[in-house]
């Protein structure tokens, strides 16, 4: 019977997909901003759309062997979760982590599905990776790796079929063995992957679209209350690619950036980042794949190993870092701080328990899937210029990378905007995504 309350939905989720909390948490959130729209559809609650759209298309689970630097054989688990290609083919990252789990890889192919229909491009969503630790090992063993994976995973994927790229350590060098695998196996050069060398295939902005994209976001939610990023003090949880991108951009729509972290610590600058320093770090975290505390002595910033970067003041918080990383005494300490909007450039960064704390200390939040949707809008760019054979320049790039960003921001307002004129970006993102996503489903019939 189709779930009628979101106690219902709770317990058959539970006894579909069990023991997943992450998935469930997701899941959940979604669904209470749906369960009002969904059962006043009688044709949608008839079929069932918000339970079938819960549930993964295939999920894939494969045993990587492959050898180390010293000849040992090692054993790693990865994983592709196909959630839905109702809008187009799966499309979604690939990350490589210690201790990764299934759960984790359920609730991003849920977001990725609608990130996806946000966007208003044909995509589907998926997820994938392994739980393969990159740090400590040499080129050869990551190559190595890479190509064991990719022999395992090839047979899921496909321009037309599922289109991974990268996530949390799969960046370009990554890709490049991905993908030198996959034209060794098919004999095809195809876009199979996106986030390639733009010397092959690939899109000259992908690495910087998903931080560039979370800037923008930030700029339209400021400029529906008539103000602009000129001035406004940042503070970025992350130094990889989405939050140094997202550094760049804010500072370039003169924004002061006040403080960037990783693993180890954090970096605050009391005057603001300088451009010139946020190149540095680019080149110790990016292109040497060191931490903040290895080039922190030659910044104008006050290296803090023992803290939380969200004890800075700041008027906007952009965390890029990971999953679940601000809790309720996050959430105090900003609020403390004189934070206003909290932009999520990484996938579920506030703990579910803290966004009604959210709520509650009047900072506006921008969900990833909205947010963060500039990498996935990118990874289709890529496709289409690898389509068509004709590369695109990065002011063509950027400039429907912009177009993609406003149209998400305005879809959020429209879905999410309440009588008080205040908008719920949350519950807008969610049921934006869900109407293309549900209208796509009820068109296609079951079966």
């Amino acid at each position: 019977m189709p779930a009628r309350t979101i106690d219902d939905y709770a317990r058959w989720l539970e006894e579909r997909v069990p023991a997943c909390s992450q998935f469930h948490a997701t899941a959940l959130g979604i669904a209470r901003d749906l369960m009002p729209v969904h059962q006043a559809r009688e044709e949608w609650r008839k079929l069932r759309l918000l339970e079938r759209l819960s549930l993964p298309d295939a999920v894939h689970t494969f045993t990587v062997e492959w050898e180390d630097d010293e000849g040992q054989v090692q054993l790693q688990r990865g994983w592709r979760v196909q959630h839905a290609n109702l809008l187009g083919p799966y499309k979604g990252g690939l990350r490589f982590q210690r201790g990764l789990q299934l759960d984790t890889l359920r609730f991003l192919a849920l977001e990725q599905t609608y990130k996806g229909a946000l966007t208003g491009l044909p995509l589907g969503g998926a997820k994938g990776g392994a739980d393969f630790d990159p740090e400590g090992r040499s080129a050869g063993e990551i190559m190595r790796f890479c190509q064991a994976f990719m022999t395992r995973l090839a047979p899921y994927i496909g321009p037309d079929r599922d289109v991974p790229a990268g996530d949390e350590n799969v960046g370009e060098r990554e890709i490049g063995f991905l993908f030198g695998q996959y034209r060794r196996l098919t004999g095809l050069h195809v876009g199979a992957l996106t986030g390639k060398g733009p010397g092959y295939g690939g899109s000259k902005l992908r690495t910087e679209a998903t931080g560039y994209g979370v800037a923008y976001m930030a700029r339209a939610v400021l400029a529906r209350q008539e103000q602009s990023l000129e001035g406004q003090r940042v503070v970025i949880s992350g130094a990889g690619n989405v939050a140094l991108h997202a550094a760049e951009r804010c500072l370039q729509l003169g924004a002061r950036v006040l403080a960037l972290s990783d693993s180890r610590g954090y970096c605050h600058f009391p005057d603001g980042l300088a451009p010139e320093e946020l190149a540095q770090i680019k080149r110790t975290k990016l292109d040497d794949y060191g931490h903040l505390a290895d080039c922190a002595g030659s910044l104008t910033a006050d290296y803090v190993g023992d803290g939380e970067v969200w004890e800075v003041e700041c008027d906007l918080a952009l965390p890029c870092a990971t999953q679940n990383e601000i809790g309720r005494a996050q959430v105090e300490a900003l609020a403390a701080g004189g934070c206003r909007l909290l932009i999520e450039g990484a996938n579920g960064p506030v703990e579910p328990g803290a966004e009604d704390a959210l709520a509650a200390a009047d900072i506006i939040r921008v969900p990833g899937k909205a947010a963060n949707a500039g990498g996935v809008a990118v990874s289709d760019f890529e496709l289409a210029q690898q389509e068509g054979r004709l590369p695109w320049t990065r002011e063509t790039l950027d400039a429907r990378l912009q177009q993609v960003m406003q149209a998400i921001h305005e879809r959020c307002v429209e879905f999410g905007e309440g009588e008080d004129g205040r908008v719920d970006y949350a519950a807008g993102a969610n049921r934006a995504a869900f109407d293309r996503l549900a209208r796509a489903m009820q068109a296609q019939g079951v079966g």
